[in-house]
């Protein structure tokens, strides 16, 4: 048992109707049969490790996909009334009958991975769905019920502008949203893209696209909360904060991490070791959970920032961080009632930044 703390509940869906040419997140190709017997894992391992959870979080992969298996996962799982419970979902997949099935096994947050609201750059993506189907599934889940929706945006694609963006955030604005997420495209090894001679926006077109991004959905009452996330108030997602504050969370499922009982561990990516083994076997990560760097390091994602007397409580030298932010400009960062704060333009630095304040 977990000594009565509620923790977060991650479960990676690791299956997809197909591979995006960027992305690095385990998956392997859809069948409904792998689907049942996956599902059954998942509650072998809730039932194993007998944890209250607080947060619920359904990543893939295409975790939409499995809707009828989460149900009855979340028919399994013991999890708080009031928790925050979320599925990623695909456009394309978006059906009535979905949504309120969700709804009704007590999901209250859906995912959209719209990526863009530009034809040509969600073709680049490989993305299956068009702008209309993205902003018509919006409007569908909205519809059935659902009063809590994000969006995931995606900058510095290819053949993408400052301007096409703007447009993107146009079409989102006019949508019952809640939460936006907007990462900037990162080449991973071992992808398409990686393999591919991609036209990208160059620095400062992409430094453009992201700090007009924040201050557009400044505008339109979606604050930034962490690096790529932007909420209304009240919004902020519940599970991903859980991350940023070295908070224990729980992961089940191939290539899921978990600071659980003082531990990091993550599981291998094999879906056929973890669906036959009785419970999901793991590795111990090598750094030491939650010490006064990795909890700065966190922190620093947040625009509240990282309060200097808890940095120092977990053992960090709160007294070198301070001259340390002398030496940097302003308009990267900034100390505020005890709080190390990075701006939008440090953010877009802030692997350099946050390095610079632990003394690297």
């Amino acid at each position: 048992m977990n000594n009565g703390k509620n923790i977060g509940l991650y479960v990676h869906i690791p299956f997809c109707l197909s591979k995006c040419p960027y992305c690095d997140f385990y998956s392997v190709k859809y069948g409904n049969e792998a689907a049942k017997i996956y599902k059954s894992a998942v509650i072998r391992n809730l039932f194993y490790y007998k944890s209250k959870f607080d947060t619920v979080y359904f990543g893939g992969g295409t975790p939409i996909l499995l809707w009828k298996e989460i149900c009855e996962i979340l028919e399994k799982a013991d999890i708080e009334s009031s928790a925050e419970i979320t599925v990623e979902a695909n456009p394309c997949l978006a059906k009535e009958e979905i949504f309120k099935a969700l709804l009704k096994a007590g999901v209250n947050r859906i995912s959209f991975g719209v990526q863009s609201l530009n034809d040509n750059e969600l073709k680049s993506l490989g993305r299956r769905h068009s702008s209309f189907t993205a902003l018509k599934a919006i409007e569908l889940a909205h519809a059935c019920g659902f009063g809590n929706i994000s969006a995931d945006i995606m900058l510095g694609t290819e053949g993408q502008t400052a301007a096409s963006v703007t447009d993107t955030l146009k079409g989102l604005a006019s949508l019952p949203l809640t939460h936006i997420s907007a990462y900037m495209l990162k080449i991973e090894e071992n992808t398409p893209y990686a393999k591919t001679r991609l036209k990208l926006p160059d620095e400062d077109e992409v430094c453009e696209i992201y700090l007009n991004t924040v201050a557009f959905l400044e505008a339109k009452g979606l604050n930034q909360y962490e690096i790529s996330n932007f909420a209304g108030e009240g919004y902020a997602c519940a599970h991903n904060i859980k991350y940023w504050n070295c908070e224990e969370y729980l992961g089940i499922g191939p290539a899921s991490h978990s600071f659980y009982k003082g531990e990091r561990f993550f599981v291998k990516r094999d879906i056929n070791a973890f669906c036959e083994s009785e419970i999901q076997k793991t590795e111990l990560e090598e750094k030491h959970p939650a010490d006064a760097e990795e909890y700065a390091m966190l922190r620093l994602r947040l625009s509240e920032g990282l309060n200097l007397k808890e940095y120092e409580k977990r053992g960090g030298n709160a007294k070198k961080m301070t001259e340390n932010i002398k030496k940097l400009p302003r308009k990267l960062v900034f100390l505020k009632d005890g709080n190390v704060l990075l701006t939008p333009e440090g953010f877009l630095l802030s692997n350099t930044v946050i390095g610079r304040l632990l003394g690297y």
